[in-house]
């Protein structure tokens, strides 16, 4: 059973602009969110965040709509908790020091955000809101949004400064053309309405509040239409395709990384036609401006990584290739003809501008003839199943083996320059050197507590299950016992446990 994306929850974002700001390059007020929160850390955004009970309850003035009036309250409120700058009429009359003690009081909940406006006669207009769409996150993350964006003049005498909410790392005021110019070198991430933003405002602000509307109304995506081709970082396509995975997981990532002359497409996943389709058509576009289609590599032999490439391949005609590692190979010998074997340590190299040199690594455990894919000059990874951004890694005997798992993890994180991280599932993952620690320290805690429990008297995955992922949902604990087994023979090589065939524990 193929589990079906979640719905998107209401959200509201604003896109701040310095109040006496240069109309030709405008500056925005850019934060960049925490590397510890598991949604998108270490992004690059704006302000902002999910409805509150309590947003529908303001008026706003000159807006007949509801909705719209609960966005532009959301979007107010989580201004004012993140930044400190109050978008409210008769705020100028406060100081910054009574602006800080509203904060607090709000932040206690000492106050509400209804009473605050109300008791210090505070008001919202519509007017000071300027509507810059609707974007809906799409359907491959766990945590999906639709969210309106705003741009909002920053109140003159008011200053933009990031609050401690544990959310936020920083926020600081920069011209919308150099954050657009600073993601262009691969200096900083973010989501595709973030990048709108900054590339649509780095033209200039538009002397009609309508025609300013009409440019960031100019993509379908600013009309709920949700993102196919994610650019995260530049020449590199996200292009997540519905794929029968294990859940949380709906999607698969298949990346189309290009230069001027060349593309390299890796894990056409989809076995769905209509899926199958809006990969090709992604493709096609991008053949017409005069590239050619270099060849198809797998990271893995998994279905949900190889169900299109017999028809990608159809489609792009016979003679394209597929790569993948001698093992991956094997594993596919019935299904997909691979041409090509992808060693240890190869160099894939792109025709620019600008080139791209990959380098191939051997990275088994996930599967035995694994490969990551890493770029040194931008500190861009491609881990496939190793390293995802949605779900947890399955290791999977006798396919997966947990000490090659840990050896490959160990690996990666000895990568010098590491910036980003494109897994097989989810969003990018911006905090690369923390993930991939986590992910370490999370299979040796887990390894102790299985040591523990067979030292207890368990002797079977079953039992270890019940004592050890107690934090893990009923429906999951078939997945759980082919972890466990892959713990267990590893502490079989370790010389701590002696096992059966059949993997129960026979003697620690």
């Amino acid at each position: 059973m193929v589990e079906l994306p979640k719905a998107p929850k209401d959200a509201a974002a604003i896109i701040l602009l310095q109040h006496n700001t240069n109309p030709r390059n405008p500056e925005v007020f850019l934060v960049r969110r925490s590397e510890k929160l598991a949604f998108l850390g270490g992004f690059h955004a704006f302000p902002g965040g999910q409805f509150d009970a309590t947003d529908a309850t303001v008026s706003v003035q000159h807006c007949p709509d509801a909705e719209t009036a609960t966005a532009i309250s959301c979007a107010a409120r989580e201004l004012f908790e993140e930044t400190q700058v109050l978008a409210a009429r008769g705020g100028e009359a406060l100081t910054q020091g009574q602006r800080a003690s509203l904060l607090d009081d709000l932040q206690s909940g000492r106050t509400s955000w209804p009473e605050l406006l109300q008791h210090y006669e505070l008001y919202l207009d519509a007017d000071d809101f300027i509507f810059a769409g609707r974007w809906v996150t799409p359907p491959f993350s766990a945590r999906r949004f639709d969210t309106w964006f705003f741009l909002v003049h920053c109140p003159p005498k008011q200053q933009a400064r990031i609050t401690d909410d544990g959310e936020l790392q920083s926020g600081d005021w920069i011209a919308a053309s150099a954050a657009y110019t600073r993601w262009q070198r691969s200096e900083l991430l973010a989501v595709p309405p973030v990048l709108h933003a900054l590339k649509t405002l780095s033209g200039g602000l538009a002397d009609n509040p309508l025609d300013m509307v009409g440019r960031f109304l100019s993509v379908p995506h600013a009309h709920r239409q949700p993102v196919r081709r994610i650019e995260f970082r530049p020449n590199y396509i996200c292009f997540p395709v519905r794929t029968p995975t294990k859940p949380p997981a709906t999607h698969t990532n298949c990346y189309l990384i290009y230069t001027a002359d060349e593309i390299l497409i890796i894990d056409p996943g989809s076995p769905y036609e209509d899926e199958q389709q809006a990969l090709a058509a992604c493709i096609n576009d991008l053949l017409t401006e005069g590239r050619r289609a270099r060849e198809i590599v797998l990271t893995h032999m998994h279905p949900d990584h190889v169900g299109g490439v017999n028809t990608l391949r159809k489609h792009l005609g016979d003679q394209m290739k597929v790569a993948a590692h001698r093992l991956t190979a094997e594993s596919l010998a019935e299904s997909v003809r691979v041409n090509r074997f992808i060693e240890d340590g190869e160099v894939i190299r792109l025709e620019g501008p600008p080139e791209i040199h990959l380098h191939a690594m051997h990275t088994p455990g996930h599967a035995r003839g694994h490969l990551c894919f890493y770029q040194e000059r931008t500190g861009t990874l491609i881990s496939g199943d190793n390293i995802v951004g949605l779900g947890s890694v399955l290791i999977d005997p006798p396919e997966g083996n947990m000490r090659d798992y840990l050896s490959s993890l160990q690996r990666m994180r000895a990568l010098p320059n590491l910036s980003v991280i494109f897994g097989g599932h989810g969003p990018a993952i911006a905090n690369p050197y923390a993930k991939i620690n986590e992910y370490i320290s999370h299979r040796l805690e887990r390894e102790q507590k299985i040591l523990q429990a067979v030292r207890e008297g368990a002797t079977t995955p079953r039992d270890i299950v019940a004592r050890v992922y107690t934090d893990v949902s009923p429906r999951a604990h078939a997945m759980a016992e082919r972890a466990v087994l892959a713990h267990l023979e590893k502490l079989r090589d370790d010389g701590l446990v002696l096992l059966s065939e059949s993997g129960q524990v026979q003697r620690v």
